[in-house]
């Protein structure tokens, strides 16, 4: 079966269409415990969950918040808001617990700029963030999903409108503050129907997820697809697959996972671990390994590519994408079964004159950029000169720009910035990119661009050659500019490193990996860096979707707040 026909662009009819076909199942998994229900038993739960959201007074179109780790009373909830007609509010859990006053603060700020109307939340939550005085009530969601009350029969189903807002999707945050990207119903049907076509998905086809579902990847891309396809799903917890990364490949392999996804540090996790199992694993059926939410770290997929070979893991499953909230989820996409795919161009050329020159692999002063496929159905792409607003031909660097059927509705009450995304028709994504032969090559964002001597730098590079320096936790370091005299820039390098214990020592030795980073960052860039700063693990600033805060931690480098190490004289 495919999805439902696109007659049909609302997300209760499709919810409903495969529930009534008897397709698929969904499995919960809970560390190594799990549970397996059909999508109509979840369905059942949610259409009680419904009926009790209605006996609370919410009508079609409230704002209805959730906030809570995965669970299944948490997957019935967000299919249960829906089926009351109701715009869902996702709210994200902290990947670090290091600092919950900005936690609750911000959680608190997202339910002002939403307008939730009321707040589903985990009992666990609950006392930590506290309703305030004239804000939204809270009703735990074990309340919600328990015995008592209203039934399944009790739901009065809301009349179908493609147009209705469907979702409140914040933005991750990672160069600005977050937004709610809004969502129609039409929208989010028409993307998931270019995602399940780009893919070649089947109902055969079982999704293997433990991404959060309060970020679109987990939401639309891994739960939304079989949900409203009909596949069958296996979903995990995020804090399950961060206490133990195996857990993903024993998931995989017990369940039989044709498809799956992650952020470039998964798949580092991953290959750290897959090398250090020593318990059999059976990873062949897996056919498309999705890489996105960040740009595509091609070196770090193939690393993980490599130790996942002897388990049986076909590297044609390779799956790089393009992705962003703003179109539900799904960009580009290549063909099922090619494995991953690069382009190999001269760095001075990239950044210098904003062209990609092709050179051999291993050439000195080379960049290995990951070809990110075509568009999906429904969407068209364009890259425009920065400076001049013209076309870009093959090769040259400008911003992309998208548009077509899933492009957001604009940014909840920001009409500002709403009016700077949304230009004529055209989506512009702040990505700087390329094509080639039709596909897309993502370089950085804008906003992130160190432009130093005349050359863009862009922040990743940077960062890549820091954390493979010994002593620098890979993965948690972040390159920006900061402006000098003359309006020229200056690099800065935060990275996060361990000093040692020995208060005596620990100056001396942050010194010296400080002088090492430097030389790091000269042979891989060319500049050195003005300034390098170790702070102490868990503190550089991260989204809750896991992506590195460049802005905010640029703005605690200003302000003097990072937790820098002891520094030797």
């Amino acid at each position: 079966m495919s999805p439902a026909p696109p007659s049909a662009l609302s997300l209760v009819a499709r919810i409903e269409q495969v529930a009534a076909a008897d397709l698929g199942t969904v499995t919960f998994v809970t560390g190594d415990e799990h549970q397996t229900v059909g999508w109509d038993t979840l369905h059942a739960q949610a259409r009680t969950v419904a009926a009790r959201l209605q006996a609370l007074g919410v009508v079609p179109g409230d704002h209805v918040a959730l906030l809570g780790p995965t669970t299944r009373n948490l997957v019935a909830a967000v299919q249960g808001v829906w089926l009351a007609g109701a715009v869902l509010v996702t709210l994200p859990l902290p990947m670090r617990m290091a600092s919950l006053e900005r936690f609750v603060a911000q959680t608190r700020q997202r339910l002002a700029q939403s307008d939730s109307r009321l707040v589903l939340v985990d009992p666990e939550l609950a006392a930590l963030v506290a309703p305030e005085p004239g804000g939204p009530p809270f009703v735990e969601l074990d309340v919600l999903c328990g015995d008592d009350g209203v039934g399944a029969d009790d739901w009065q189903r809301p009349a179908d409108d493609p147009d209705a807002l469907a979702l409140l999707q914040f933005t991750s945050g990672s160069t600005s503050e977050p937004k709610g990207v809004m969502l129609r119903h039409r929208n989010i049907c028409h993307n998931l129907d270019g995602a399940w076509a780009a893919a070649s998905m089947t109902p055969d086809d079982t999704v293997v997820s433990w991404l959060p579902l309060y970020h679109d990847m987990g939401l639309i891309g891994l739960l939304c697809v079989p949900m409203t396809g009909g596949c069958s799903l296996v979903q995990g917890a995020p804090q399950d697959f961060l206490a133990r990364p195996l857990r993903w490949f024993r998931w995989l392999s017990e369940f039989g996972g044709t498809v799956t996804a992650g952020p470039n540090f998964s798949y580092a996790l991953g290959a750290r671990a897959l090398r250090r199992a020593e318990e059999p694993l059976d990873l062949s059926k897996v056919e498309v390994l999705l890489s996105g939410a960040e740009p595509v770290d091609a070196e770090v997929f193939r690393n993980f590519l490599d130790a996942a070979a002897r388990y049986g893991l076909d590297p044609a499953s390779a799956f790089p994408a393009f992705g962003m909230a703003e179109v539900c989820i799904a960009g580009t996409f290549p063909p099922r079964g090619r494995g991953l795919r690069t382009d190999v161009v001269d760095r001075q050329a990239l950044e210098v004159e904003q062209r990609a020159v092709a050179v051999e692999p291993g050439t000195a002063g080379a960049v290995e950029l990951a070809v990110l496929g075509g568009p999906v159905d429904g969407l068209e792409l364009r890259v425009v000169d920065v400076a001049t607003g013209e076309l870009c031909g093959e090769r040259q660097v400008g911003e992309l720009h998208l548009a077509g059927n899933a492009l957001t509705a604009g940014y909840y009450g920001r009409p500002e910035d709403t009016a700077e995304l949304l230009v004529d028709g055209w989506l512009h994504t702040g990505d700087l990119a390329y094509l080639l032969g039709g596909e897309l090559v993502v370089c950085g964002r804008i906003k992130n661009v160190m432009i130093v001597g005349g050359r863009n730098l862009y922040p990743q590079d940077v960062e890549k050659a820091v954390g493979e320096v010994d002593g620098v936790r890979a993965g948690n370091v972040v390159a920006f500019g900061v402006d000098g005299r003359h309006g020229a820039q200056h690099v800065v390098v935060v990275a996060e490193a361990t000093a040692p214990s020995d208060d005596a020592e620990a100056g001396e030795w942050v010194a010296a990996l400080q002088r090492v980073v430097v030389g790091a960052v000269t042979e891989s860039v060319g500049v050195p860096p003005w300034e390098v700063v170790l702070v102490a693990p868990g503190t550089v600033p991260k989204t809750s979707s896991g992506k590195l805060q460049r802005s905010a931690c640029r703005a605690q480098f200003v302000d003097g707040s990072l937790a820098r190490l002891a520094e030797g004289g």
